[in-house]
């Protein structure tokens, strides 16, 4: 593994914390002596089945991916998306299946998001729930409303 900041490879482990799931470790390099974090996960075998009917491997970083855009400048640190993957990632292989539907994937990711941003909610949701327009929108927003009243109240 290279160093981002250098590329040079010796590095050594500042600090290891452990997760059900993953591990992240702090490294320093030995050259520049800058931090990185690196995230070690367990592989997944399992198989997503798209709603074309297309199976494709479980792809972590995708799913961070879809966060991220999501969460796209929104008080919403990395480890908050971090977990928000592990706990999904957990799920999943609680579930004991070796294929998935793309649509619960993305269910979780929205119950996740909805207890941590809505804005981020909102986004993710209008794509995963490909929305056509604005009054799709506000149904959702409506809906995540009602469900964050019911949940406070």
């Amino acid at each position: 593994m290279k160093c981002p900041y250098c590329g040079h490879r010796a590095h050594r482990v500042v600090d290891t914390r452990e997760t059900s799931d993953s591990i992240r470790r702090r490294r320093q390099c030995e050259q520049c002596g800058k931090r990185f974090t690196t995230y070690e996960h367990v592989a997944a075998n399992l198989l997503v089945v798209k709603s074309d009917g297309r199976r494709e491997p479980l792809d972590r970083q995708k799913i961070l991916s879809g966060i991220q855009t999501a969460a796209t400048k929104r008080p919403i640190s990395r480890e908050t998306m971090e977990s928000i993957v592990d706990q999904v990632m957990e799920s999943l292989q609680a579930i004991g299946r070796t294929e998935v539907p793309s649509k619960l994937i993305g269910g979780m990711v929205l119950d996740q998001l909805a207890q941590v941003d809505q804005l981020a909610y909102i986004r993710f949701a209008s794509v995963y729930l490909d929305m056509g327009d604005l009054t799709e929108v506000r149904n959702e927003i409506d809906r995540l409303m009602g469900r964050s009243a019911n949940s406070s109240g």
